[in-house]
Formats: C-alpha cells, sequence, structure tokens
C-alpha cells in the first residue's frame, strides 16, 4: 500500500509541475476571465442614447465616459459587469431595458492575410478570429500554432480534426500566432550560400 501511494502521488508532482507550454489545453485554460484595460464594452439602454455607445476600459479600470466612469470592470466576472451596469442605470432609469456587450482585444500574427489587433466579443473561437485575419496564407503552419497568454505560450494544432481546440473561446490580451512553414533547402542551405557568397566576394576585394 505504502508503494501504491507513493506512485500516486509521483504521478501527481509530475502533472502538476508540468509547463503551461507542455499541456493540452482545454476549455479551463483558454476559458474567458474578464475584461482588462484597452478592452470595450458596448452598451445600448432602450431610448436612452447618451447612455449608449462602444466604450473603452480605460487604465485604471473603469468605462471611459463621465457617467459610468465610477464602474469598476476590471478583474471581475463579465456577469458582474453587466450587474453593476444594471446597479448603476438604476439610479436614472426605472427599470431600465439595455444590453451589454464585452469586446475584447486580441491580436492575430504570423503568416495570416490581414495580421492586425481585433476588438471581439468574448465569445469568438480560436478559428474564427483566425477567420477574421482572412486565415492563414499558404506557407502558414497551422500544426505549430501559438497562443500567447499572461507572458505564456501555449502550442495549439488547429489541423487535427480530433481536436476541439479551434472551438475554444480566446481571452482578453491573447495573440495567435501562426508560424511559417519550414522549408528545407531554402531555410537552411539559402543562408549557407549567402554566407559562402559574401565570403567569396570578401576574398575577391583582398586579391584586388
Amino acid at each position: 500500500m505504502p508503494k501504491i501511494s507513493r506512485l500516486i502521488a509521483a504521478a501527481i508532482f509530475l502533472v502538476a509541475g508540468a509547463p503551461i507550454s507542455a499541456q493540452t489545453p482545454t476549455s479551463e485554460t483558454l476559458a474567458v476571465s474578464s475584461l482588462n484595460p484597452g478592452d470595450q464594452v458596448r452598451i445600448a439602454v432602450w431610448r436612452q442614447p447618451e447612455f449608449s455607445g462602444d466604450f473603452t476600459i480605460s487604465g485604471t479600470g473603469t468605462i471611459n465616459h463621465p457617467l459610468y466612469r465610477e464602474i469598476q470592470v476590471t478583474g471581475v466576472p463579465l456577469s458582474t459587469v453587466d450587474e453593476r451596469i444594471r446597479a448603476f442605470l438604476t439610479k436614472y432609469i426605472t427599470n431600465p431595458q439595455f444590453v451589454v456587450q464585452p469586446l475584447v482585444r486580441i491580436v492575430v500574427a504570423g503568416e495570416v492575410r490581414t495580421p492586425n489587433v481585433y476588438s471581439v466579443p468574448p465569445e469568438t473561437t480560436i478559428a474564427q478570429a483566425l477567420a477574421l485575419a482572412a486565415g492563414p496564407t499558404d506557407r502558414g503552419n497551422l500544426s505549430k500554432a501559438k497562443i500567447v497568454r499572461d507572458g505564456q505560450e501555449i502550442p495549439v494544432d488547429l489541423t487535427r480534426a480530433d481536436s476541439d481546440v479551434g472551438r475554444l473561446q480566446i481571452r482578453s490580451g491573447d495573440q495567435i500566432l501562426i508560424p511559417r512553414k519550414s522549408s528545407g533547402f531554402k531555410d537552411y542551405a539559402g543562408p549557407l550560400f549567402s554566407g559562402i557568397a559574401a565570403a567569396a566576394a570578401l576574398v575577391n576585394i583582398f586579391l584586388r
């Protein structure tokens, strides 16, 4: 029995100590958490244009609007953001009818057709974010894609038919990177021949 316990403890240690870059992404590791400065929130209040619009989240974590700026929206679940906006609106409107749509900021870069910074709904999936960038180029390597989150790289294989990673949701601040396919001879022999040519040019200069 002690031997089995030691084996179980060792297995738990190995799993817990594994770096995030070596783990398979799950819906938990890639789930939406909260808004960050630079994100946006779209608020539509029925028949109240002065309370409606697309507003950026300020560096202090509040909504960048003369009235809404008292509402702290970072560091809390998105459901809490909705509750706080409702509580605020009830100060001015009886039974307010409104819709809140968070828009998180992400980056899609690398071998995609239109790399850019995008503001998207938090339920956007990795595949949808890639589609916003018009998809990968012919040189894009979807099997070696990466998501950079909180300073850590999460490798994802977007070519596997049995994987649901493409349907997982993004999070504010995510960077989706599509690397270039390696082409063997071109990637390795090319720089070598360039170096030989440069050396030959130098020799030719000295001989003259």
